[in-house]
């Protein structure tokens, strides 16, 4: 098989860095067979930005060798990489053209798109998507495809999302010193849509709340469509500090503490209950109760829920999440989120795992793989982005507008001030 034939996914986090080599085949319905993972604790990234580039890349590199040992390939040149951090900025826009011909066409499409694309932003950042959410052709709204439609008027509505460029830049630096290059670059929590999300979900109208160790990342879908991004700077390393400054102990014994008894409704543990914890170095170990953390986790995962809160009404959105809230990431799997998210969120909530796909084992089957198998997944659409020029007018399926139309990196307007 040529190295042309492999895919590889990357996911640089703020504590972890995960690679899955997948190679092409077309026996498996979404194009994957699953040949390689690699894992590597994350030392250079902090709330999902690059601070320290040589660990970074010696991260990058680690994970890397092990999927490719994994599979037995040699090498790999490129990768789809997801992107997250607080410097990430979404907004909604809209544009309108005039029809030319009797009917639309995938160029008047691509002129609508550019139309509402049209938007000034510093140049310290740039366009990373471009994602159509509907077309209105004349007095028609809600159109997905409107290629080969007749009408004179058509208007796009789009999500833009952008990135600060020297932050954008820093990653790509990291990647490319590990020697790979960056083909393609997905906001993280549409990676972690494509991989957990189904096509039902996204029509009704759900929230993908994926917890990462930096960040917590929104999603919200509604009817089919991204309608609201967003980069919430608060993750599962905020719950582990807290158990660190609350119970005075180390950070690794923190974390332990917290995978393994971690909780955050005090209600359904055993108050009685104790845990021993080992403190910090030169002092003996001591008995600390599972209601003392529970209470302590508990009050972190309340905050995070109420600022999701907040913004989905700030955006007017609170009242159209007839879904519910769907739960992912590494940091979705303490005891009792669900429960405490439907009590501060009024809506069903549920842990969200990776759909299987391609041989994907059980191990993978994890939350806190959703985005790396999400990037997997997208890595395909950008070959058939890049190669189906020709056959434009043809795509019929809302996945085909999605892939023509998230252009990815480099794209830089005009200076707003």
């Amino acid at each position: 098989m040529n190295e042309k034939d492999y895919s590889l996914a990357l996911d640089v986090g703020t504590t972890k860095v995960c690679a899955i080599l997948g190679a092409q085949t077309s026996e498996n319905i979404d194009g994957f067979e699953i040949i390689g993972v690699g894992s590597h604790p994350s030392y250079g990234l902090k709330k999902g930005s690059v601070v320290n580039i040589d660990k970074t890349v010696r991260s990058i590199r680690c994970a890397i060798e092990e999927a490719k040992m994994m599979a037995g390939v040699s090498e790999v040149r490129s990768a789809t990489l997801g992107i997250a951090g607080n410097h990430i900025y979404c907004f909604n826009s809209s544009g309108v053209v005039a029809v030319k011909g009797e009917e639309i066409t995938a160029s008047d499409v691509e002129r609508v798109i550019e139309a509402a694309k049209a938007v000034l932003i510093p140049t310290d950042r740039e366009v990373l998507h471009v994602i159509p959410q509907e077309f209105r052709v004349d007095s028609t709204s809600g159109v997905k495809d409107p290629v080969g439609m007749c009408g004179s008027r058509l208007e796009a509505h789009v999500h833009i999302v952008t990135g600060k460029t020297p932050l954008i830049q820093n990653l790509i630096k990291c990647v490319e010193a590990s020697g790979i290059e960056a083909r393609d670059i997905v906001l993280q929590p549409i990676a972690s849509s494509r991989s957990v999300l189904t096509s039902e979900e996204k029509d009704l109208g759900v929230v993908l709340v994926d917890i990462g160790g930096g960040t917590t990342d929104l999603a919200v879908w509604k009817d089919g469509s991204l309608a609201h991004s967003q980069i919430i700077p608060v993750g599962g390393n905020h719950f582990t500090n807290d158990l660190a400054v609350a119970l005075k102990i180390p950070h690794n014994e923190a974390e332990r503490i917290k995978v393994n008894h971690g909780c955050v409704l005090p209600e359904q543990v055993n108050q009685s209950a104790h845990i021993t914890v080992n403190g910090l170095s030169n002092t003996k170990q001591r008995e600390v109760k599972v209601g003392q953390v529970a209470e302590v986790l508990g009050a972190r995962a309340e905050e995070l829920f109420t600022i999701v809160q907040d913004i989905l009404k700030e955006k007017n959105l609170f009242e159209l999440i007839n879904g519910g809230y769907i739960i992912t990431g590494g940091g979705a799997l303490i005891k009792g989120l669900p429960e405490l998210a439907e009590y501060v969120l009024e809506k069903p909530a549920k842990i969200g795992y990776p759909k299987p796909f391609g041989s994907m084992t059980n191990v993978m089957q994890n939350p806190k793989f959703s985005t790396v198998l999400g990037l997997l997944l997208e890595s395909r659409v950008v070959p058939k982005q890049k190669n189906n020029n020709s056959n434009k007018q043809n795509s019929n399926t809302e996945q085909d507008i999605f892939g023509r139309f998230s252009d990815s990196i480099r794209s830089v307007f005009r200076e707003i001030f």
